[in-house]
């Protein structure tokens, strides 16, 4: 009997060490989708989700959080300073754009992935060189300098970018570069506006690496008849997975177009970007879950507008108001979805995003040091 007893007991030590360790060493994903809903608050949210028959595909989002968002030298940031807190892991001051709060440029993830061997990706509802895409891309002291911040992303590594901008590449008034040609004999695959609509757009199999513009400068709203930011963030989806040679991708899609409705004022212009990104939400769930490997985190830079749902509101008839015409210093929810998601819950610092991301993809860690 006493030894049956201390053989029950091994056998049971043996199970739940076993079940110990497979709880506790989570699976690491292949791929990270970075989901930017740019000036997307809690507000935002609510809103499209009340006017959406009470629904938004965010739902589907198992862990929650809240980052605190404020920059180097403000409480209130602004989208290059919390965009490169995303990118580089550090704070910065307004306007920066992929540098630390001294200009020193810092290495972002997206280099980082493109240096380790991952496939990486632009997808943006603006200009690709706009605040948010150029932070991941791009090294430079002050966010308006377009056709600068278009001179490092032709050489940042990234693999496939949409968005406006056309003519902070081809049509530059600070030297005679023609960066769009540049682009296409370095190997891209390019499409622009002028020739076709994206969802003409027909990528060739053979590309390695592509880039569509999809306007002179910014692109038109969802209202005034936008029409590629969910074709071209399924499109960017299929590009990098097929041509990631199982070392996995980084693909951040921002839905730039939130934050401008924000400045505007104007709620039906928010409720069109929100549903339409929440498209976009819809389409990378679905692939995160069929593909099991991919990690995807959704949240926001900061709240623009201060967007209030007042007392009087019913559902598909919002009575909303706004106290400003800029960002505010709420904090933001994050939401994560797949492998390495359980980190994102808890409040923290939107530098931890990076952090939290290059550990889920084994990166190595470059904060602070000077590109060269």
């Amino acid at each position: 009997m006493k030894y049956l007893l201390i053989t029950i007991l091994l056998v049971l030590s043996c199970t739940t060490t076993r079940n110990f360790n497979s709880e506790t060493v989570p699976k690491k994903p292949e791929n990270i989708i970075l989901l930017i809903g740019d000036g997307m608050g809690l507000t935002q949210i609510s809103a499209g989700l009340y006017m959406n028959d009470n629904y938004l595909n965010i739902e589907r989002f198992p862990v929650v959080g809240l980052h605190k968002n404020y920059a180097y030298d403000n409480l209130v940031t602004d989208s290059a300073a919390g965009a490169t807190a995303f990118s580089c892991g550090v704070k910065t001051y307004n306007g920066a754009i992929g540098v630390t709060s001294d200009t020193i440029p810092c290495k972002t993830i997206l280099e980082s992935a493109a240096e380790q061997g991952l496939k990486t990706g632009l997808v943006a509802s603006s200009s690709i060189v706009h605040a948010t895409p150029a932070s991941f891309a791009a090294h430079n002291r002050l966010r308006r300098n377009y056709e600068e911040i278009a001179l490092d992303m032709i050489d940042s590594g990234v693999d496939l970018m949409i968005g406006g901008g056309k003519s902070y590449f081809d049509r530059r008034t600070m030297d005679s570069l023609d960066l769009y040609a540049e682009l296409q004999s370095s190997g891209y695959q390019m499409g622009n506006y002028f020739e076709q609509n994206f969802t003409d757009f027909e990528i060739d199999s053979l590309s390695k690496r592509m880039a569509f513009l999809t306007a002179d400068k910014e692109p038109l709203s969802k209202q005034a008849g936008r029409d590629y930011l969910v074709n071209a963030s399924n499109q960017a989806i299929e590009f990098l997975s097929k041509r990631s040679d199982e070392k996995g991708f980084f693909l951040m899609i921002e839905g730039s177009q939130i934050d401008w409705a924000g400045h505007a004022n104007s709620f039906p212009y928010l409720v069109e970007e929100i549903l339409e990104y929440d498209q976009v939400i819809k389409d990378v769930l679905d692939f995160a879950e069929q593909d099991g490997n991919t990690l995807v985190i959704l949240t926001a830079d900061h709240e623009t507008g201060g967007l209030a749902i007042n007392y009087g509101s019913k559902m598909d008839s919002i009575a909303a108001a706004y106290t400003s015409d800029y960002h505010t210093a709420t904090m933001i929810p994050v939401f994560a979805y797949g492998p390495g998601s359980e980190a994102f819950a808890g409040i923290y610092e939107n530098t931890a995003i990076y952090h939290k991301m290059m550990e889920a993809l084994n990166l190595n860690k470059n904060i602070g040091e000077k590109i060269k």
